[in-house]
Formats: C-alpha cells, sequence, structure tokens
C-alpha cells in the first residue's frame, strides 16, 4: 500500500508542475522524517508512521488583505485582522503559514492562480491513479483466476447457521443471548456439516433448488428430513421457521415469508472471466457498493467500536485501517493451507480493493479530501463562467481557506476513525480463515 500511496502522491505532484505551480515537498507518510533529499525545489522524503502521504504545493490559499506583516508577491501589504474567534484565528495562521512560503518569484506559479480546470485535474490526480490500480488489479484477477459470480450447489450441508439474524444485518455471527433464543432449526435438529440430503417429506432430493423449494413450501411445520451422514442412512424431525427471504433472483430486496432451515450448501463455485470492458462492470457494480459503504460509515466505526470494547463481534466485512490491510495481507502470503495461485489472487484483489475504496473516499466533496479541492475548483469555475455568461464582473478566486473549519473538525474525525480501525485490528482482528 506504500506503493499507492506514493503513486497517489505523484497523481498529484506531476499535473501540477506540467501546469507551472511550484512543488516544495513530496513525503510519503506523516510524522518524524526518517529520510529526505532535496532535487531541485521539491524535497523528496519518508516519514515515520506510514498512515498516508502529501505533497507540498505553493499557494493553495489565497491571500487576505486581512493579515498583517505579510507582502504580497506584487508587493501591497496587508493589515491585521480584529476577529479573535477560534476558526478565525485557525484559517488566519494557516494563510500566514501558507504564505511565509511564498516569495516574489513565485507569483506566477500559485496554486489559487491556476485556472479551475488545472486546479480539478491536479487534484483528481490522485484519486484517479488510485482507481486506475484497482483496475489493473482487478482486470489482471478477472482475466486470469475469474470471478466468483455463484455456486452450483448442491443438497450437502457446507455450514449450519447457528442462530437466526436479521436479512438486513450483515455478517452472521451469533450474540449467546441470540444463540439461547433464536436458534436455526438445523441447528436444534444436530445437522452437520457434510450431511447430504436423501429425501424430505419422504420426497427423493436430487438438487439444492429442489431442496429449497420444499423448505419454503414447508412454512412453520414439521418435515422429516432423510439424511446421509459419513455413508449411514439417517432420520431426523425438524420443524422449519418462516423467515422473511429473498426469493425473486431478479429482486434481492423482495423479501417474502418462506419455510427457514438455516444451512449452507455445498456447491463449487461458478467462475466468470472477462476482459477490460468485463473489468469497468464489474467495478461498476463494486462502486455501489463502496458508495453505500462511505454512506454508512460512521455508523460502521460505531459498531467497530462497540467490538473493540467486548459489547458486539465483530462483523468480518466491515471496514478495517491499513494495519489490519497489512496484516491480511502477511497472513496471506504466509498462509500454509492456501495454494500459491490463492494467494496471490487474494493479495491482487486485496490491493485493488483498497485502492478502489481509497480513491471513491478522496472524492468526497469536503476538505481535507482531495473532493474538497475538486469542489471549491469547480463552483469557482461555475460562478466565473456564470459571471462571463452575464456580464458581470469577475467575481475572482474561490477562497476554500473559508472552509478550513469543517476541514480542521473532518480532520479530527478521520483521525478519530483511524484511531478506532487501528485499535480494533490489533485487539479484535478480522479473521478471513485463511
Amino acid at each position: 500500500m506504500l506503493a499507492s500511496i506514493g503513486l497517489h502522491e505523484l497523481g498529484h505532484l506531476i499535473p501540477a508542475r506540467i501546469f507551472g505551480a511550484k512543488v516544495t515537498q513530496y513525503f510519503v507518510g506523516f510524522g518524524p522524517t526518517i529520510w529526505s533529499r532535496t532535487k531541485g525545489e521539491t524535497e523528496w522524503g519518508i516519514k515515520g508512521i506510514p498512515l498516508g502521504g502529501y505533497v507540498k504545493i505553493v499557494g493553495m490559499l489565497p491571500p487576505t488583505k486581512e493579515m498583517a506583516g505579510v507582502v504580497d508577491a506584487d508587493g501591497s501589504e496587508r493589515t491585521r485582522s480584529t476577529n479573535t474567534g477560534l476558526f478565525t484565528q485557525l484559517v488566519a495562521d494557516a494563510r500566514a503559514a501558507e504564505w511565509e512560503l511564498v516569495g516574489p518569484e513565485d507569483k506566477d506559479r500559485l496554486f489559487y492562480k491556476l485556472p479551475w480546470w488545472q486546479k480539478v485535474i491536479t487534484m483528481s490526480g490522485g484519486p484517479m491513479v488510485n482507481l486506475v490500480i484497482a483496475f489493473f488489479c482487478f482486470w489482471a484477477l478477472f482475466g486470469t483466476v475469474g470471478s466468483i459470480v455463484g455456486y452450483d450447489a448442491e443438497p450437502v450441508v457446507r455450514a449450519v447457521a447457528p442462530c437466526v439474524v436479521p436479512i438486513d444485518r450483515e455478517g452472521d455471527t451469533c450474540t449467546k443471548q441470540e444463540l439461547a433464543e433464536h436458534p436455526t432449526p438445523a441447528y436444534r435438529a444436530g445437522l452437520q456439516p457434510g450431511d447430504r440430503f436423501v429425501s424430505f417429506n419422504g420426497e427423493t432430493i436430487t438438487t439444492w433448488t429442489q431442496l429449497q423449494r420444499l423448505i419454503r413450501e414447508n412454512g412453520d411445520k414439521t418435515a422429516t428430513l432423510g439424511l446421509e451422514r459419513d455413508g449411514q442412512p439417517l432420520t431426523v424431525e425438524v420443524t422449519t421457521l418462516v423467515q422473511p427471504r429473498p426469493t425473486d433472483p431478479e429482486d434481492p430486496q423482495k423479501l417474502e415469508p418462506v419455510g427457514f432451515l438455516g444451512v449452507v450448501p455445498d456447491g463449487k463455485p461458478v467462475i466468470e472471466t472477462g476482459g477490460p470492458i468485463y473489468t469497468l462492470q464489474r467495478m461498476g457494480e463494486m462502486t455501489v457498493s463502496v458508495g453505500e459503504t462511505l454512506i454508512t460509515l460512521p455508523v460502521k466505526i460505531w459498531h467497530v467500536g462497540l467490538a473493540v470494547v467486548g459489547l458486539e463481534e465483530r462483523d468480518p466485512e466491515g471496514p478495517m485501517s491499513l494495519v489490519g490491510g497489512g496484516r491480511l495481507a502477511g497472513e496471506a502470503t504466509s498462509s500454509d493451507v492456501t495454494t500459491t495461485t490463492d494467494k496471490v489472487a487474494f493479495m491482487v484483489s486485496l490491493i485493488g480493493g483498497l485502492n478502489l475504496f481509497l480513491g471513491m473516499f478522496n472524492f468526497v466533496p469536503l476538505l481535507p479530501l482531495d473532493g474538497g479541492h475538486i469542489a471549491g475548483a469547480l463552483f469557482e469555475g461555475i460562478r466565473r463562467g456564470w459571471a462571463r455568461l452575464w456580464g458581470r464582473p469577475d467575481p475572482g478566486y474561490v477562497d476554500i481557506a473559508r472552509l478550513l473549519p469543517i476541514a480542521y473538525v473532518m480532520a479530527g474525525l478521520m483521525l478519530l476513525m483511524s484511531l478506532v480501525l487501528i485499535t480494533a485490528d490489533l485487539v479484535v482482528p478480522v479473521d478471513v480463515g485463511l
């Protein structure tokens, strides 16, 4: 992931330089500097906390006439603001720190003076690099190993669900209370992985689809199951439950009350392969899922926090930090259970998935994320274009410094979320069964 971070920052640095902006720093990581070297006008280096990176582009914040003792690149002096509000002072300090780096020779190389479309390209470059990395990872994966799009299920038990969980809850872990109060019929009847269904109420079973239909039609009645366990015949009586479950493959959101047993069938995965177009289609589906995840991210982080203090089981499908991703990568490469092909496929999928998430996350239109700068540049372009259309005076540059209070709040929340996820990845790590 460090390579992804470094390439992300190059996605900002390269277009900034092409458009003539001055870039003074390029660092992978945060915190204390481990190594750096200055080449030309840019300091290149690595910092001690490998959880991100940054490039310093001079002139991100437009100047204001409310700063004392600071001289603009054109020689005009500014005056001090008399507003002593907390956020106002923070904004003023940030603007002053920004302009300490600006000299008279830089007046035509300031980021805020770039045309709006150049700002959009520069700030979009980083997350677009992440999306490109994700595309090539998934293309390599789908074009060789392929993607599991379903299972050719057999009437054999692969797993038994211990308890009945709501259909809209992610994950299938049970609390002790749920296991005691809402065990599944299959769990109560003692079904085991490897059991083969031979008959259902006297009807011979040949396919999983047939068995599934009979279970659903059984409602909440008692049924007699003919099983084969370790080569020996076995008869079990079980009373199925009525639960809302998706029954229409074309509309998985539509739920109907049907009979429910609580087993996962065994079978062979259905593998689908494809090229670039197929990859884009699949990434489109993933993008929708990632978008839904971003919307519900605060709630997911809350549940991760509850897992840290032992109030919940951690959802294996929930978010994780780069620490957790690195741990999974290490487990994937060191596992003796999986084949080399599976290890490589898992690593490529993990890298692709993390890059897809990071790319989309950085497009969220809030500072300090790249999307906040992109939104400001787009607003500037629309505002100036509207003024030209109606023959009005140029409204000038958009002052994103006014949005820094939002950036400070967002940065605090992102830091808190990172701490929760890192703590969770150390205390209650996700187990993917490698």
